[in-house]
């Protein structure tokens, strides 16, 4: 929609000129369009598995840190200072992963080590939760939800780092 629209200015913006002319002009312009349109589907398809790690993990984040909203949404009950100083500390830990998924983002050279950590933080949570599952029971269905979502986005993350290697070389 957005590439129509573009299109149409462009051609609304020259009316005095003759149609050969126009035709060239718009051709060029219309290819730079779609070229820029191109380029950021690739960006958004190349930092997918860290934009969804960083909408899943920083609301997380905040839940955790957040001692009154944590039995909202979790089986969990803060009632020690401990406790919640642990909770808090596992925000920022969440926090400064998200900050290097960001940086991967936003700066290309980065985007490796960004990556790699995607890999080690999902993969390592999901065993985690799986080792519990197996050891301590099956938990309540948000924590059933993030071990499926962080065994996937971890996967998804090494296949990430295998295809833009191969693109990269």
């Amino acid at each position: 929609m957005e590439f129509l629209l573009n299109s149409l200015i462009i051609i609304l913006q020259q009316p005095y000129c003759s149609p050969g002319y126009c035709k060239i002009k718009n051709k060029r312009k219309l290819k730079i369009e779609t070229s820029n349109m191109s380029d950021k589907i690739k960006w958004v398809f190349k930092n997918l598995h860290l934009l969804t790690s960083l909408l899943i993990v920083i609301p997380t984040a905040i839940i955790y840190g957040s001692p009154s909203i944590v039995p909202k949404y979790l089986d969990i009950r803060v009632n020690t200072t401990d406790f919640a100083n642990m909770l808090k500390s596992i925000m920022f830990l969440y926090m400064g992963i998200s900050f290097v998924w960001i940086l991967g983002i936003w700066k290309t050279e980065y985007w490796k080590s960004a990556t790699q950590l995607n890999v080690l933080f999902m993969l390592t949570l999901a065993t985690g939760r799986a080792l519990s599952m197996v050891t301590d029971g099956l938990p309540t269905e948000g924590y059933i939800f993030g071990v499926i979502s962080e065994f996937a986005l971890g996967l998804f993350s090494i296949y990430q780092l295998n295809k833009y290697k191969i693109e990269s070389n």
